[in-house]
This record gives structure tokens, sequence and C-alpha cells, in this order.
């Protein structure tokens, strides 16, 4: 990552306490600004509209604005921010649903200020993270005999080499990473990614690792 880059990151907690302790754990963390922090969902979309973060770090429940609605209605108006949801709930049905609609990232409070920061170069870099509960979660789902049904009565076609590279994303490889190992660029690493992405009509990059292993294409 860039030395003059510098990541603009969005608290959105109705709890002062933890919002003073997540600022405090990233204030000296490289590459980070903290721009602002919103003590419930209508502060959100209100703070949002004068200054757009980079990454947004919200809270599933809050007043006013829940999370749920504020990922609905961020991803529609702001689709570039990153969201990494940041939440007590680690219930399996709540964590692939935001995913689903469109989380970058999902972590407990429990997480330590190292796997916040991860997660924050994460998303900036690959624009995603995922840690074992996302996994769990995502897989758990899979496994159900309502999502083992074939989605797509069509299935899409890949390339050999789209394939390939889906497969390392779901392995949790970084674009640098994937780009090493199939010896092409990053960025065309990220076209094509992209490209997988609008084939199935996912947003975001776990509906597309759920597409390939429902069906069938990967592991």
């Amino acid at each position: 990552m860039s030395s003059d880059l510098v990541i603009k990151v969005a608290i959105a907690d109705d709890h002062k306490i933890f919002r003073d302790g997540i600022r405090m754990a990233l204030k000296d963390r490289d590459y980070l600004k903290l721009l602002w922090e919103a003590e419930d969902g209508k502060d959100l979309m209100h703070k949002i509209k004068m200054k757009k973060p980079d990454v947004l770090l919200m809270d599933i429940r809050m007043p006013e604005v829940d999370g749920v609605n504020a990922i609905g209605i961020l991803r529609k108006e702001y689709a570039d921010i990153k969201i990494i949801i940041l939440t007590m709930y680690d219930d399996q049905e709540m964590i692939t649903k935001m995913m689903e609609m469109g989380a970058n990232a999902y972590l407990t409070k429990t997480s330590d200020p190292d796997e916040i920061y991860q997660a924050i170069l994460s998303c900036m870099n690959d624009d995603f993270y995922f840690n074992d509960l996302v996994n769990k979660a995502v897989l758990s789902k899979l496994q159900t005999k309502k999502q083992v049904r074939q989605f797509y009565p069509n299935p899409i076609k890949f390339s050999e080499k789209e394939i390939n590279i889906l497969r390392l994303i779901a392995q949790d490889k970084t674009t640098d990473e994937i780009s090493k190992e199939v010896f092409l660029s990053p960025r065309t690493i990220e076209t094509i990614r992209q490209n997988m992405k609008n084939k199935v009509g996912a947003k975001t990059i776990a509906g597309l690792i759920m597409y390939g292993m429902r069906n069938r294409l990967i592991d």
C-alpha cells in the first residue's frame, strides 16, 4: 500500500464507550484517519452526506435506523464505501444476511484491534475480508436443503481461467497473491473478478463464492 494513501474511516455505534475504544485502538495505525463518529442510524445518514468515508465500521443494533436498514440504503447510494459490520451478533443467519446485502466484512466486538485493522486494509485492497466467522456461516447456509437447490436454471459458463481465479479468491488470496500465481496483472485480476460478479448478478465477493459453491465450480 502506498505510503501517501490515507484511508478515511467512520464509526457508527450508539455506545460512546465502544466508539472511544475503537478510536483509541486505531488512532496510531498507519494510513488511517478517523473522519467522524455517528451515535445512531439517523446521525450516520446525515454525516455520510457531508463527508463520505472510505470505510464504515457499523453496528447492527442502533436507534432510529438500524444496521440492516442502513446497509440497504448505503449500498444504493454509496456503492463504493467499504462496510465492515462490527457487532455483538454472531448469529450465522445474520452474518450471511449482511454479507449478501453488501457488507465487505463481518466482525464481532470481541475482535482485537489488529484484526479490525487488517479487515480495513483487506477491504480497501481486495474488496472483502473473510474470517472464520463468515466462512462458517456461508458454508452452513450452503449445506441446508434450501441452498442446495439449483438457483440458476441455466448455469453460467466460466472459462478455466475464471474458475481458477474463483478458487483462489475462495482461498482468501489477495489480489497481489492471485496475480503472481496466475501471471496476470492485479488490474486484470480485478477486471476478471468484476466480470464474474456481473455474470451471476452478485453484488459482493461473498455472493460470487456462494454461486460457485452452489454450482460445484469450487469446493
